[in-house]
């Protein structure tokens, strides 16, 4: 009964936000910020694997599929073992879905990893084993939305594309539209600010893609920003309006404990180390309530991140 009124909320909040993001699109001018922002990032970046020369676009493909919702620093040690195994799209492709949901370990949401996969044999099959360079044939493969095939296009080949993550989000409704925080989902007028303050030489573009999003996780935080370190301190509309608090709807906080999701990834961590089927009755010791046991292990049969077999038997997908 009480999701009508927050839905009302949510979406009036949004309305109203939407003519300020539209003002600020119109009036933006991001030539002031690239060299901040930039010369800050050449000096600040950290040296992350996905974007050293030998990564490939293969490399940086797989990065953004693990980051979406995953930290950094969880995301370092998969996507290592990841590309000692799988270097190349055509090696992913060639094994079972199940082993990439195997690999994918405890990063979280595994099915990007049956994504990731469906997005290597494509790229083997219509692209010859390379990751496209072309934006349109990037968002043509399977588990790929606007975001990745931006992301790939400007880090993998130096194109010039608006890449919209939470982060640059965050930077842009603080630097130029003067809120705290964006709206809860992406909006069209945050996609026409991005495009307004993209800079026009291509590889400044690309450039300005990566610091920005740097921005965002290292400084323009979203608990505590580090005001006093940012190199667009001085230009940022909501720093000279005093830091004004979020007036939107509350932002959405994530709860795991006692989830479906948390015994979704019990009942794969079981499956993941098995390497025969799994009996009905093992996983049932995994939960003790038993629908929500079964809602959760439906949900991953659905999902295709579970096989089931005959005799009350589980695996890990072969196909």
């Amino acid at each position: 009964m009480t999701s009508t009124p927050v839905t009302t909320t949510a979406t009036t909040a949004a309305a109203e936000t939407a003519p300020a993001a539209d003002a600020a699109a119109g009036a933006a001018d991001g030539t002031a910020l690239h060299g901040p922002v930039t010369d800050w990032f050449d000096e600040h970046a950290r040296d992350l694997p996905w974007r050293r020369p030998e990564a490939g676009a293969w490399g940086v493909m797989v990065s953004e599929f693990m980051l979406q919702q995953t930290p950094v620093s969880r995301v370092l040690p998969v996507y290592e073992q990841w590309l000692a195994r799988w270097p190349r799209p055509a090696d992913l492709a060639a094994e079972a879905p199940g082993e990439a949901v195997r690999a994918w370990g405890r990063l979280g949401y595994p099915r990007r990893a049956l994504r990731l996969h469906a997005a290597a044999s494509a790229i083997q099959e219509r692209h010859g084993g390379d990751v496209p360079r072309e934006h349109a044939q990037l968002l043509a493969l399977p588990g790929v939305g606007e975001y990745t095939a931006a992301a790939v296009a400007s880090f993998a080949y130096g194109q010039r594309h608006a890449v919209l993550d939470t982060n640059v989000r965050r930077v842009f409704a603080r630097a130029v539209a003067g809120r705290q925080f964006p709206p809860n989902a992406t909006t069209a007028a945050e996609r026409k600010l991005a495009r307004a303050l993209l800079p026009e030489d291509e590889q400044l573009a690309a450039r300005w893609a990566a610091a920005t999003m740097e921005l965002g996780a290292l400084l323009c935080t979203a608990r505590s920003p580090e005001c006093g370190r940012c190199p667009i301190a001085a230009q940022c509309a909501w720093r000279q309006a005093g830091s004004p608090a979020h007036d939107g709807p509350p932002r959405r906080i994530q709860t795991y404990a006692g989830t479906d999701r948390q015994v979704r990834g019990k009942l794969l961590a079981v499956l993941r180390e098995a390497v025969t089927p799994v009996p009905q009755q093992v996983l049932d010791a995994v939960w003790d309530e038993p629908v929500q046991r079964a809602r959760a292990l439906d949900g991953l049969v659905s999902d295709g991140l579970v096989e089931p077999l005959g005799g009350g038997r589980y695996r890990l997908p072969l196909t």
